[in-house]
């Protein structure tokens, strides 16, 4: 298979993993929704997000449409002659994000061993993903000599929008980073052992998560609180979007100092030395689930 960014690699055999189970045997001719339907239940009651599910299927939609198109066998014949339609799953149970506050951002990185919670609390302050924090490189790093800093460049396709991305640092985040400086020639973080870090959500961050009381906090949430933190502090919309790393129509990625200071200026705001940052509540309703949803008529039953 081809693979658009490297990063599709994990993500492809997570899904053929979970997929082995029910079609790994299977020809591909008897690949098609019904012979799915299995996998998807099972999913269901595991308790796996719709979301989840349907990046699963994208990937068996990928592999028939690939067959039925592109691979050929020695006679010049596609392996499949169509491809079977797949249908996806409604996204009705998609989970709200969870910015967290910074109460609970100190109690749940407490219980964090060093080297989990050097990484998070460098994603919190930088609003990267995952992938791009346990994947940072050194070689990534440009100095601006004018201002007396550095930042980071990592490159398109390393980054799920295909664009580079620019990394800048506020006094928390700069300091994480001269923390790990010689502790690996090659990449940023790295386990106790000196071995490059592959994640954040290990069974040391879910335990962690227990013993603060936020089960429901995801990995994710760290870079909603950066960008909540962001907003609430007045930073502007475009800021926002070039420090979020989201596309955001320009054309060049490239920046002056003058621009990268305002970034700084603007990152500095969210830092643990500036919490003036106005509280961030959720508010749920108690009673949202006694509620039929707006537009949705009841069954009537026999009285």
């Amino acid at each position: 298979m081809d693979y658009q960014h490297k990063r599709s690699v994990g993500r492809y055999a997570q899904s053929l993993k979970a997929l082995d189970p029910v079609i790994g045997d299977l020809p591909l001719r008897q690949v098609h929704q019904g012979t799915l339907d299995e996998f998807i239940q099972s999913r269901r009651k595991q308790g796996i997000k719709a979301n989840t599910i349907n990046r699963d299927l994208a990937v068996v939609r990928r592999i028939l449409n690939l067959a039925a198109r592109l691979w050929r066998d020695e006679y010049g014949l596609t392996w499949l002659e169509t491809a079977p339609l797949l249908q996806m799953l409604d996204c009705d149970d998609a989970r709200k994000p969870y910015p967290l506050s910074w109460e609970e951002q100190a109690r749940l990185f407490e219980r964090l061993p060093d080297h989990l919670r050097e990484m998070v609390l460098f994603k919190v302050n930088t609003g990267l993903r995952e992938q791009e924090v346990t994947c940072l490189r050194w070689d990534w790093e440009v100095s601006i000599p004018e201002l007396k800093t550095s930042v980071f460049v990592i490159p398109g396709n390393g980054v799920k929008n295909g664009e580079d991305r620019l990394v800048v640092m506020n006094t928390e985040a700069r300091a994480v980073i001269n923390r790990q400086r010689g502790k690996h020639p090659e990449f940023v973080f790295t386990y106790t052992n000196g071995k490059p870090t592959d994640r954040i959500n290990t069974k040391a961050w879910r335990r962690a998560r227990e013993e603060a009381g936020l089960p429901q906090v995801r990995v994710h949430d760290l870079k909603h609180t950066f960008g909540r933190r962001l907003r609430s502090r007045g930073v502007s919309h475009e800021t926002r979007q070039v420090l979020l790393g989201h596309k955001n129509g320009q054309i060049t990625t490239y920046y002056s100092s003058p621009e990268i200071g305002e970034l700084i200026e603007a990152v500095e705001k969210v830092s643990w030395s500036d919490r003036s940052t106005p509280t961030l509540t959720l508010i749920r309703s108690e009673n949202s689930r006694k509620f039929p949803a707006i537009g949705r008529r009841e069954s009537r039953g026999a009285v």
